[in-house]
């Protein structure tokens, strides 16, 4: 390997912008800390963990199994 590299002639990477996108999401505070505690433990970046199981949910098409409760079943509960 070099000491140094002349990186004055090079192009950045133009398909980097599809790589990934920004969005912005609101986690509550127990989500965040758990993905938080999983980075400390492996290593990876917790947003880096909360992609990889994002994707893997996307990949596998897992669907949340969420059930509504109707107004008069609250109100009885």
């Amino acid at each position: 390997m070099r000491k140094e590299y002349d990186f004055s002639k090079a192009r950045r990477n133009p398909y980097a912008k599809r790589l990934k996108r920004q969005v912005t999401i609101r986690l509550d505070e127990r989500t965040i800390a758990y993905f938080k505690a999983l980075s400390n433990d492996t290593g990876i970046r917790y947003q880096t963990l909360i992609n990889l199981y994002l994707r893997d949910c996307a990949t596998t098409r897992k669907r949340l199994a969420v059930a509504w409760r109707s107004d008069k079943q609250k109100g009885a509960a």
